[in-house]
Parts: structure tokens; C-alpha cells; sequence
């Protein structure tokens, strides 16, 4: 398959025209919109199933067999918020609170990119690990709690400095203190996404094929089907924010969108090592390039609350996540042919 054809089997799948016609309504100034309470059960939905497909393959798995495929996710999940932070505060030009915060969207992962590719691999017919969502899980959090400590740190050295050169005026403002870093830790650990995630690969484990096999109509059988659905909104949600470009600027823009490409290779070479197939490269290679827009959000607005959200969810939300979902998929599959031959 040349890359056009890739090109185009990833643009005319129904996921993806149903998030380009999310995108137009928004354009076209329309009411479509779901309910509140629809997309938030249908990212429950789709997190759960998500946990709960992982869980079924890793039932009755050796370890030794995942080991090497869950350091090496978890290894990329602590390693890329060290230089998306160092990169934005040295040529970004960012503030400690708008690096951190861009650095934690970014060493996160985004469970529907996730399941985009899986579901373009599906109508592939390629091959790759199931057990893959628990490498999901495994880099959701700890890119989230490096990245506030980056913060903590830089905050620290700079009252240290200010202390130490006697610049600190006596009965000036005292500045605010930050959420202690248990209270953030506990945040991000309990947040929607990462107890659906963890409990569905619970679930899946104790269940066994036999047992999920009950529930296969829902959690499997529906699984595209309310994926459409969840992109739709999102293709309203990520066009809406568009109007927020001139905020960010060509240069975080450049960011987010070759941040991710960089990314994607690094995982295609770090599932070559862990002894991936080509398929589970594609996989691990769209999880390091994606930005997460819901567990990061929700722990940057409780521990880094000056971090301007018009930089790290037009960033994550309106650049990233699309040129993922239309151009980056296809373009992960054809680094992963060129690596493994």
C-alpha cells in the first residue's frame, strides 16, 4: 500500500469523516452538539472498553513476555516531558507554568488516538500485541507528575535565588502556595480516565475471555460505532478552539505538530527494541506522539493554576490531535514499514 492509499484508507474511514463533520458544523455555524452527559459517558465508555479489551489479552500472559514492552512505554513517558520542557523554556520562550503544563499534555497520551489507530489497523486486517492498552495506561500519569515537578523545582530554585540576593522585600505579597504534591499525585491517580483505565484491565484480567465474552456486544460489537459518535463532538470541540491560533503563535503551532512526529519515531525504535511487531511499533509510535486533553487538563488546572489553558488546549486539542488523526496515523504506519523492512 503506497502512501496515498494510506492516506486516503485513513481519511474516508467513518471515524475520521465523522470528525471532519464535527469540524464543519462548527464551521458552518450549526447547533450540533451532543449532551453534556453523552460525551462524558462516551469517553467512559470508550476508556473502560478500552481497559477491559487490554485486560482480556494480558489474562493467562507470562510477564516476561510484557516487560519489556511496558518499560520501554513507561521509559518514554517519563523521558519526553525532560525535553518538551527544556525545549519550550529555551527556545519557546514559555513561562515555568506554560512549559510544564504543555510538557505534561505531551508526555501523556490520548486514549482516542489510541483508539483510532487500533481501529485503522483493524480495518487493515494488521497485526499487533492486545495487550496493548496496558502500555496506554502505563504512560498516562507518570509524564503528568514529572512535568508538575519540573515546575515545583523551577519554582523553588527561583525563591531560593530571590531569597539568597536579598531582593525579597520585607511585608511584600506573600505568593501563593502551590497544592501540596501528594494532594497532586492523588488527583491525577483517581482521575476518570486513569481509574477506568487500570480498573478495565482489572476487569479484563479477572474475566477472561469467557467472562467478557458476555458483555462482547457492548464493549466490542459497539465499540466503532460510539467511537463515531465521541469523534463528531470532539471534531466540534477542536474546531471551536481554532479562534485561539493567534494566541498560540507559529512557533508553539510548530511545536505541536513536529514534536509528535519526532515522538512517533522514537516509539517505532523503542518497540523495535522491546520486541514489538510492526503493528504494536505503529501503536507504541501514535501513543508517544499523541497529547492527552483529559487526565493533563484536569491535574494542570489543580497544581498549575496561572498556566494559560489557551496555550496547552489549542496546542494538544486543535493541532495536535487532528493532524494525528488525519495525517500522522498513516505517516507512523510508513516509519514503522521503513524501520522494519
Amino acid at each position: 500500500m503506497n502512501v496515498s492509499q494510506l492516506v486516503a484508507d485513513n481519511l474516508l474511514s467513518p471515524a475520521i469523516l465523522c470528525f471532519a463533520l464535527g469540524a464543519l458544523a462548527t464551521f458552518l455555524r450549526s447547533d450540533l452538539k451532543l449532551p453534556d452527559q453523552v460525551f462524558s459517558a462516551l469517553s467512559i465508555y470508550l476508556m473502560l472498553a478500552i481497559g477491559i479489551k487490554g485486560g482480556v489479552e494480558l489474562a493467562g500472559r507470562p510477564m516476561s513476555e510484557v516487560a519489556a514492552p511496558l518499560a520501554g512505554a513507561f521509559a518514554l513517558g517519563c523521558a519526553i516531558p525532560l525535553w518538551c520542557y527544556a525545549l519550550l523554556r529555551r527556545f519557546g520562550n514559555l513561562s515555568v507554568p506554560d512549559a510544564a503544563a504543555l510538557a505534561a499534555h505531551y508526555g501523556s497520551v490520548s486514549a482516542v488516538t489510541f483508539a483510532a489507530v487500533t481501529t485503522l489497523l483493524d480495518r487493515q486486517g494488521a497485526a499487533y500485541e492486545g495487550y496493548m492498552p496496558a502500555l496506554l495506561a502505563v504512560m498516562e500519569v507518570p509524564a503528568i507528575v514529572i512535568a508538575i515537578g519540573l515546575a515545583r523545582i523551577a519554582t523553588a530554585a527561583a525563591e531560593i535565588r530571590v531569597h539568597a540576593s536579598g531582593v525579597a522585600i520585607a511585608g511584600g505579597p506573600t505568593p501563593p502556595a502551590l497544592p501540596p504534591m501528594g494532594g497532586v499525585w492523588a488527583e491525577v491517580v483517581s482521575s476518570k480516565s486513569i481509574v477506568l483505565l487500570m480498573g478495565g484491565l482489572v476487569i479484563g484480567m479477572l474475566a477472561g475471555p469467557s467472562g467478557v465474552a458476555k458483555v462482547k456486544p457492548l464493549f466490542v460489537d459497539l465499540f466503532q460505532g460510539l467511537l463515531c459518535l465521541f469523534l463528531l463532538d470532539l471534531g466540534r470541540v477542536a474546531a471551536s478552539r481554532i479562534a485561539d491560533f493567534g494566541q498560540v503563535g507559529w512557533r508553539l503551532a510548530g511545536f505541536a505538530v513536529a514534536m509528535p512526529v519526532a515522538h512517533a519515531m522514537l516509539g517505532v525504535l523503542v518497540a523495535q527494541a522491546a520486541g514489538l511487531s510492526e503493528g504494536g511499533a505503529v501503536v507504541l509510535a501514535t501513543l508517544a506522539a499523541s497529547s492527552s486533553y483529559i487526565a493533563a487538563p484536569a491535574a494542570v488546572r489543580l497544581a498549575l493554576p496561572e498556566a494559560n489553558p489557551g496555550y496547552y488546549l489549542t496546542c494538544s486539542l486543535a493541532i495536535t490531535f487532528p493532524f494525528n488523526i488525519a495525517l500522522g496515523l498513516p505517516l507512523y504506519g510508513l516509519m514503522a514499514r521503513w524501520v522494519y523492512g
